[in-house]
């Protein structure tokens, strides 16, 4: 799908949320039926300038998240193009039913932003953090699951969510986040094309694969270049921004040849992608020493998203020091063999 502009809001490193609004923007301009609907949380979504710009295309709820939902609902069954706006951690909690029955069951085709996502929120604590959400909305019948990792991705999600018939939930944090890979890295593999439901190769390496999601796939880059340059260990990277449907193919192909798979999220180790792809794996007669990478089952640290990220492994050195750990188990297993 091509860029919406010339002057194409991926060539700066933005946060996600910011070249959603303005995708968002761009879209309004030519298409009356693009409607908003937030729940006090335009200015948290980067959508003030919308609401300036559109006034007539924008619905305040107020702090009522469920009312956030129906009402969304029923703007989406009258034609309306609609995008409801809310924290994640409230949109998909408060908010479950609403999306199960009004909008899910009841095929009203959505796209539910959850803005703020995974540890976003930081020393705001456990109220505020939103690892449960991959968890309630895999579960639930008619819902297509996208996390960008970057502008790049973020602005191709919101062209094709716009066009899309049928429930989405697009899932934002709130970091600066990179355009795209850099194209002049020596290890730059990354496709220039973005499709729902096809995972992107953001590197190629036969020793280790990383499969991560959304804000989780930049340490994972810039893991495995530690890894080749300090260890002259090759990684494949892989951006899975959809969760549902899973790139059952991608993930089977990667798998085939044997070497270890990490999966990485900012969400619970139960529930999301990590749990998917072992899924997979598993009822395919796939082997591949694997593990899962994210928030375990304990009451969150508080803290910026980067020191929640460093205590819980999802940077980095964290990262590469386990890529290590696992390829020392599996060097092991093979001698034994």
């Amino acid at each position: 799908m091509a860029h919406i502009t010339e002057n194409n809001t991926a060539l700066k490193s933005l946060a996600n949320l910011e070249v959603f609004s303005e995708t968002l923007q761009k879209l309004a301009e030519n298409d009356k039926q693009i409607t908003v609907v937030t729940s006090d949380s335009r200015g948290s979504g980067k959508l003030v300038p919308f609401g300036q710009r559109f006034p007539d295309q924008i619905v305040e709820v107020g702090i009522a998240e469920q009312n956030l939902v129906g009402v969304a609902a029923g703007l989406s069954s009258m034609g309306k193009k609609t995008f409801a706006v809310s924290p994640a951690c409230f949109l998909t909690a408060r908010s479950l039913e609403q999306i199960k029955n009004d909008v899910c069951y009841s095929d009203n085709p959505v796209k539910l932003v959850g803005i703020s996502a995974g540890v976003s929120y930081g020393a705001l604590g456990s109220t505020h953090h939103s690892l449960h959400d991959f968890a309630v909305l895999r579960a639930i019948n008619n819902i297509t699951i996208v996390v960008p990792a970057d502008n790049f991705e973020t602005e191709q999600a919101i062209l094709a969510a716009s066009e899309m018939q049928s429930p989405v939930y697009l899932r934002f944090g709130k970091k600066t986040m990179p355009s795209n890979i850099d194209e002049n890295d020596e290890l730059y593999t990354a496709s220039k094309n973005f499709e729902i439901g096809k995972g992107r190769v953001l590197m190629e390496g036969t020793d280790l694969t990383f499969i991560a999601i959304g804000e989780a796939v930049l340490p994972c880059i810039e893991a495995a270049k530690i890894l080749h340059k300090e260890n002259n260990i090759t990684c494949t990277v892989v951006s899975m921004h959809t969760l549902k449907p899973l790139d059952s193919e991608l993930i089977k192909k990667i798998a085939s040849n044997g070497s270890p798979i990490l999966t990485v999220e900012e969400h619970s180790v139960y529930g999301g992608l990590g749990e998917a792809v072992a899924s997979l794996l598993l009822q395919n007669g796939f082997h591949n020493r694997f593990k899962i990478v994210g928030l375990p089952d304990d009451h969150t640290v508080s803290g910026s998203q980067n020191e929640i990220f460093e205590h819980y492994g999802i940077s980095k050195s964290g990262l590469a020091k386990t890529g290590l750990e696992i390829l020392a188990k599996q060097n092991q297993t093979l001698v034994q063999a």
